[in-house]
Order: structure tokens, then C-alpha cells, then sequence
């Protein structure tokens, strides 16, 4: 079996649980222990043999395209779908992006979630099944947390469940495996969702063409504050007070403690800085005194500061 070297990573998404860090940053674009998550995606893609990627783009363009580029320096080529003026969500992102990825059988990855799984086995699971689209699972152990995937005894998806269902089920851990046709139904340029839409149909009308591939894998995702945090501390080197990103200034009569610093940050003296997360380009005034805060800087220089909690 050829093994497959394309991608669609989907980094189009609002990230509206991650407010107000996404008012700074795309959410894919938004550092884990100092290196954007997108970043370490493509890099692991790469180390795998899946070298040529499209990523789909929405909100705040920019803030991925700046730290990405054409993908050389991380051993990939990098082409970017743009979805304006509308996000074309996680069918219709897909859809539109695939005559420039040109490939019929593709890896299809979340921008928000890490994870160390194999991809030669879901792809080994895929390439003998027939299915038109693979799922990577893991036990669901956490189903106030997650939505889950319902499998049956044969590997096939019988279908999806919100989170805090009571049925045993599965998590999706942001990797799949498609064949170009699972979105033939989708209107280029339209909006249309994977799960919630487009599976479910197919999951309806071509029994066994949505297949599970469960595994033990790891998996660290950023869709929320809390989950970022973890995320970010978990991927941190013990040893690092706080991660922080390029160009960070802390004056020495000042106090960081377990905290997570962006790029192009200041910190004035006589401050106290505990469980933040400093965005770019903020400056902390001389004496300020921050405790599980959020800190943006506005259009107008200043800095605000918003509480959020740390498990």
C-alpha cells in the first residue's frame, strides 16, 4: 500500500471558547511551551512523510500564514484555502481545498489538537476496510468533556453523541483518513459540517463507509482555557519557570510564577505575575499585580486584564 503524503489541516475556526486569546492569535497559531500548535502539527506530519499540506484559513489569517509560511523550514510544503468571507466549517473547508491539495486519499487533521499517533496504522486500517473515511478513536473516559463516537462491534461508526451522553463511546482525536468522495455532496464554497452533517448522512445512506480506528494514542487539545493551560504546561520543560515566547522582557525586581508569555512582552518593574498567560505585545505597568489573568494589549497601548481559572 503507497503510503500517503497529503494533508488538509483545518485552521480555520473562530475559537470562540479560547477568548480573548483568539482576538490575538488564529487558535492553530497560538503557542504551546513558546512554538505555535500549528507548527508542531506540520513538524510532526513531516517526521511522518506527510509533506504536502493545504491549510484552510478564516480568522485572523495573518497570525498562521506569519508563522508557517511555505512550510520549508519544517519539512513540508505549505498551501493555504482561503474561506471569505464565510468559514466554510469542517465539510466545506475540506471541499474547497481539495483541487489544490490534488489528491484523492488524504489525512484530514485538526488544527487544535496534538497527539502522537501512529499514522501508517490508521492508514494500514483504511486502505483494507474500504471506508471512505476513518476516524482515529480512543476510549471516550471523560464524556462530560466530549462528545463521542458510537461503534460497533465490526469498526463501524454507528453514529454520534453530544457530551454527557450515557452510552459508552469513543473520542475523535482530530486525525482522520478520506477519500475525496466522502464530500461530493458538498457545494464548493458552501458551508457544511463533518460530524452533525455530512457523515451523518453518509453514516444513513452507505452503511459501513464511516469506520473508527481505535488505538491507545495520546491526545492534548486547546479548545478551551483550561485545556490550553494543561496543554501548554504539559508540553513545557519541568525545569522552565514559565514558557515563554520571543522577545520577553522581565524586569529583575519582578515576579513570574507559572505563568505562559507570548512574544514581544514587558514586564515593568515591581510586578507580580501568577498563572497568566501574557499575550503579544503586551506591557505590564511598574507595580502591577496579576493573579489567573488573561493579558491583551488593546488597539490603544493599554493593558487589560481578564480572570479565568486554573484547575
Amino acid at each position: 500500500m503507497a503510503p500517503l503524503t497529503h494533508a488538509i489541516v483545518l485552521t480555520a475556526g473562530l475559537g470562540t471558547r479560547l477568548q480573548p486569546l483568539t482576538s490575538v492569535r488564529a487558535k492553530p497559531a497560538i503557542p504551546v511551551a513558546g512554538e505555535p500548535v500549528v507548527r508542531r502539527i506540520i513538524r510532526g506530519l513531516a517526521s511522518q512523510g506527510v509533506t504536502d499540506m493545504v491549510l484552510n484559513l478564516h480568522h485572523l489569517p495573518p497570525t498562521v500564514t506569519a508563522v508557517v509560511g511555505d512550510g520549508t523550514d519544517l519539512g513540508a510544503r505549505v498551501r493555504y484555502s482561503w474561506e471569505q468571507p464565510a468559514v466554510l466549517g469542517t465539510a466545506g473547508g475540506p471541499r474547497q481545498a481539495q483541487p489544490i491539495l490534488g489528491a484523492d486519499t488524504f489525512f484530514l487533521i485538526n488544527g487544535d489538537t496534538l497527539t502522537d499517533l501512529l499514522l501508517s496504522d490508521i492508514r494500514s486500517a483504511h486502505g483494507s476496510s474500504g471506508a471512505l473515511v476513518t476516524l482515529a478513536l480512543v476510549r471516550n473516559t471523560e464524556p462530560l468533556r466530549y462528545g463521542g463516537v458510537l461503534l460497533g462491534g465490526d469498526g463501524v461508526v454507528r453514529g454520534f453523541v453530544p457530551r454527557g451522553a450515557s452510552e459508552p463511546s469513543y473520542h475523535f482525536i482530530g486525525v482522520q483518513v478520506v477519500e475525496a468522495e466522502a464530500f461530493a455532496t458538498v457545494v464548493p464554497g458552501s458551508a457544511a459540517t463533518s460530524i452533525g452533517g455530512v457523515f451523518d448522512r453518509l453514516i444513513e445512506g452507505r452503511p459501513g463507509s464511516i469506520r473508527g480506528h481505535v488505538c491507545d494514542a495520546r491526545f492534548w487539545d486547546i479548545g478551551t482555557i483550561p485545556d490550553y493551560w494543561r496543554t501548554s504546561l504539559a508540553f513545557s520543560d519541568p525545569s522552565d519557570r514559565w514558557p515563554r515566547g520571543s522577545r520577553v522582557s522581565v524586569h529583575p525586581t519582578s515576579a513570574v510564577r507559572r505563568s505562559i508569555v507570548w512574544d514581544d512582552v514587558e514586564v515593568g518593574e515591581r510586578s507580580v505575575l501568577d498563572q497568566c498567560i501574557l499575550t503579544d505585545g503586551v506591557r505590564v505597568p511598574p507595580g502591577s499585580v496579576y493573579r489567573q489573568s488573561i493579558l491583551v494589549r488593546t488597539e490603544d497601548g493599554r493593558t487589560i486584564g481578564t480572570p479565568f481559572g486554573v484547575d
